[in-house]
């Protein structure tokens, strides 16, 4: 069964990741929204795809709507930060590649974030 959970883990982080590039492209391409603004809209929209997908598909939670919600809001912090963290030390203190380093945090944050989310965010308390 885990096997199968990681497969629809790793298609929904696409569809959140195609979303994300997506929706921004429509937005600063299509519609001529600032690139900032767009790729923070792509953003929000792709964690609710994500969000969506993770719960109701990947982990098949019944966990209520404001305790996951909030939970995987928290997971989202989480990985926001630690990506930063990645590239600050990877870049800043390490003076490593950018490419490299993001390479790792592409790496390291979908892990976090799936033993957070499926033995936390969407786990029935």
């Amino acid at each position: 069964m885990r096997n199968a959970e990681l497969v629809r883990y790793a298609i929904s982080g696409g569809a959140s990741a195609v979303t994300h590039v997506g929706v921004g492209f429509l937005l600063a391409g299509g519609l001529g929204i600032r690139a900032v603004l767009a790729s923070a809209l792509g953003f929000g929209a792709s964690v609710l795809v994500s969000y969506g997908l993770q719960r109701s598909w990947v982990f098949r939670s019944t966990t209520g709507h404001l305790v996951a919600g909030r939970r995987f809001l928290t997971v989202t912090a989480v990985a926001l930060c630690a990506n930063s963290l990645i590239l600050w030390l990877g870049t800043e203190v390490l003076t490593g590649p950018f490419v490299l380093v993001q390479a790792v945090a592409l790496v390291t944050i979908p892990v976090v974030n799936y033993v957070l989310n499926s033995h936390w965010t969407f786990r029935v308390p």
